[in-house]
Parts: C-alpha cells; structure tokens; sequence
C-alpha cells in the first residue's frame, strides 16, 4: 500500500478525524505495516505489549484460555486501535490474538511514545480519549459480568430451593383434593352414627389436642415406626380392617394405645370404625393442609431472603450492616448446593458481633464467590463447611473455612487476578475472586488465605462501625 493512500485510508478513520494530516504522516514515518494470514497468531499469552496497533484490513480475534479452552473476549474490526497506547500500564498479552481472515496493521514500537507526545498533541489526545473509552468499557463489561455470575449462582439456588416446596404445594393440594372426593360418603356414614353428648365430646378433646400439637417430630424413624406396628397390632385385634395407612397417621400425630383403648370403651362396636374413619379423615386433612401451609412459608422465607441478599428495597448507600444476616441469606439462597455436594454446616457466631459500615448487597457478592467456591472444592467428596465471626479489637473477624481439594501453593498469589481462574468456561469467569478483593478493599477491609490439601481458610477482617 503507498504512503499516501496510506495516510488517506487512515485519516478516513472515525477516530482520526481530529488529528492534523502531518501527525498522521509522523506516525507512518515511525510504524510498519504488518500481514497476518487467516488463522495466524499474531500474540500470544505473556508477550510483552509494546506496540500501538491500527487495523486496515480484515478481523483480529482476542481470546483467552481456561482449561485448554479458549473464550472470546474481544473482536477488533477494520479501523480500531489495540495494543498500546500512551500512559498505559498494560505490560503483557492476557490471551491469544488470531486472524480470523487475511488482515493487515499498521504497528508503532512504544520507543517512539515519548517523542509523540512531545510533537502530536491532537494524536496523543486522541489517543489518550481511545485509552480512557477502553478503560470504560472494560470496566462496564467486568461489571456486567459480576452481575451475570451473580445472577446465574443466585437463580441457580432460587430454582432449586423454590422447586421443592412448590412441588410439595402441588403434590399435596393433588392428594387434598382426591382425598377430599371421598368426604361425602364419610359423612353419610358419620349421620347415621348413633352417640351421646359425652361420647363426642370424649373422642373431640383426644382429637383435637393432638390436632393442636400437630404432627409430631423430633422422634427417630425407628420409634415411630415401632409405635406404627403397635397401633396396627391394637388395630387388628380390635377388628379394624386394613389399617395400615390410618396407623401411619395416628402415628404422625402422637397417638397411643392407650388413647385407642380410651375411645374403644366410650363406643359400641359398629361405631367404633366408623369414628376412627372420622378421625383419620380429620387428621389426613390437616396433615395435607399444614403440608401446604409449610410450603407456602417456605417459599414466603426464601423470597424474604432473597430480597434481604439483593437489597432491592434499600440505598447502595453503606450503612450499620450486620454480617450475619447477609451469610445466612446466602447460605439459604445455595441450601442446594449444600445438600447436593453433601456438605456439613457448622456456624460459629459472636452473640455479640458488632455491626459494620458497609453495602450489604456488596458483601454478599463476597460471601457467594468465597462459599460457593468452597462448595465446588468439595464437590466430589463432601466434607465441611466452617463460619466464625467474632470481633477482635476494633475489627469484625469472619473465617470461612472448608475441607476441599485446597489451592495449590503455586497459583495461591494469582487467584485475586483479573480473569485468572482453574475452573472449565461455563464454571468459572475468573471474576469472582477479584471481585471479593476489591470490594474488601473498598470497605476498608482486609483478606487473607491458607491453604493446604483438606483445609482452605480466607479470613476477612472489617472495621467496627463508629
């Protein structure tokens, strides 16, 4: 290509429209034009950045690799300037530069930058626009994609922990219903009942007490099943027919024999099946109802964690938080991941604990990042899962410690870099914990790590709120 056609297809840029002609005819005196063949590499990962880059012709391709896998994450087109520019401090290449077809650029060595800014000031204004532009976009690109990490580890826990009341809601309001279908035959059998004033306020005040108690809980499988073959024993010998389902009940709800026996006398013996088919009606009802019921207020609690954990109702302002609250809500929010990995939970609080000048939102990013990665360290074996906070001094002191594969000592100072990351694309972006770091930072706080195979403890330390 000549000089001056050259100068003309560059001039012709939208970012040098500005820039006097001889600036541009400077630079052409100083720089080469360099061909990259569709599919070259023009710079690899950890080659110096020391050149000014200007496409002419075809589509570079900037990608980075995790795990032998290789991600986009940026695409320059025909009139755009990469590489180097004045006052930057980048130093080596984060990923892979590729052809994607037959291109050309034009290139300036970084040696000849200080002599630019010396006699170009409209090229080194622009150029130092260009540097500023990328530093905004970079940083509302990395912003976007905490939210997008965010979103997808929070959604992940929402669909799973909403997806087990709400199947429990549907389940049992299906079973209600059938069960419900069969209610008007009962009650003919209960019209023709033949009993006294005392005989029904007798079986209503056994009923009704344990109804009041609810289903019992607490006991081992292994005593309510014994106390289920008693009651079918009881049953049976009484001459109650199949009575294996309303034993079960009359388990749940606490009953005994001696109740049984209790009722059995107050009652002739053609009654006797028919109110204890009432009082497995009664009961199977309300058994299904507090099923419901529990699982609406489950789905009440984890939306109340939810909104707690985003703090969609309240300022971005810092404010008196209390770290408590914000690991507990992210504790709900990943409860899945928790009983899938299956990872035992021990926590540790100061009944004391202090609040904290902080944005709450903020920390949970960093509770979710340190314990959902902890999680995953334990996916394949389980293990446990260790949280302390206590005040020490003037700060709050929060460990978060878990019994995973550990990170290894080599990489242990890299993980807080920018887009550094061991996991496969799809787990991991290698935002997470560079996010964490910088937004202790910005609270004034303090991160610290130890790591070995088995065990891997970060420690954060927060100032008292004044």
């Amino acid at each position: 290509m000549q000089n001056e056609e050259l100068l003309n297809q560059i001039a012709s840029f939208p970012s040098f429209q500005d820039v006097p002609r001889q600036q541009i005819q400077w630079l052409l005196d100083r720089g080469e034009v360099v061909i990259v063949p569709a599919g070259d590499t023009y710079i690899k990962k950890g080659d110096p950045i020391d050149k000014l880059i200007i496409l002419l012709k075809g589509s570079l391709s900037l990608k980075m690799e995790q795990n032998g896998q290789f991600k986009e994450i940026y695409h320059m087109e025909v009139g755009e300037i990469s590489g180097l520019l004045p006052y930057s401090r980048a130093q080596s290449a984060m990923g892979y530069g590729t052809a994607v077809i037959d291109s050309e650029f034009f290139m300036l060595n970084k040696s000849h930058f200080r002599d630019l800014v010396c006699e170009c000031h409209e090229l080194t204004a622009m150029l130092v626009h260009e540097m500023t532009d990328r530093v905004r976009d970079f940083t509302r690109s990395q912003h976007q994609d905490e939210k997008l990490m965010a979103l997808g580890k929070l959604s992940a826990g929402l669909a799973h922990e909403l997806n087990n009341p709400a199947a429990a809601m549907v389940r049992s309001s299906e079973s209600l219903q059938k069960h419900l279908g069969t209610v008007p035959d009962k009650f003919k059998r209960v019209m023709s009942m033949n009993v006294t004033n005392e005989q029904i306020d007798l079986v209503s005040n056994i009923l009704f007490e344990k109804v009041a108690k609810g289903v019992k809980k607490g006991e081992t499988m292994m005593v309510r099943s014994q106390r289920e073959d008693e009651l079918t024993d009881w049953l049976e010998d009484h001459g109650y027919g199949d009575c294996y389902m309303l034993s079960e009940t009359l388990a749940e709800f606490g009953f005994e024999e001696q109740e049984l026996q209790e009722i059995r006398a107050s009652l002739d013996q053609d009654t006797f099946p028919k109110v204890m088919e009432w009082i497995d009606n009664v009961l199977t009802t309300e058994k299904m109802v507090g099923e419901i019921k529990e699982a609406a207020r489950r789905i009440s609690s984890l939306v109340n964690s939810i909104k707690s954990y985003s703090h969609m109702d309240r300022s971005s302002d810092k404010a008196p938080t209390d770290i408590r609250e914000g690991i507990q809500n992210t504790i709900t929010i990943l409860g899945h991941k928790l009983r899938k990995n299956q990872v035992k939970l021990i926590e540790e609080y100061d009944d004391h604990l202090p609040l904290i000048n902080a944005i709450p939102g903020e920390l949970n990013q960093v509770w979710t990042n340190i314990i959902d990665n902890a999680l995953d360290a334990m996916e394949s074996e389980g293990g446990s899962l260790t949280i302390k906070a206590d005040r020490r001094g003037d700060v709050v002191n929060v460990q978060i410690t878990d019994t995973g594969t550990g990170i290894p000592k080599e990489i242990q100072n890299r993980i807080f870099e920018p887009f550094f990351t061991t996991k496969d694309i799809g787990k991991g972006t290698g935002l997470g914990l560079e996010v964490v770091h910088r937004i202790v930072q910005g609270h004034n706080g303090s991160i610290g790590l130890e790591s070995v195979p088995g065990k891997t403890k970060f420690e954060f330390c927060f100032p008292v709120s004044q």
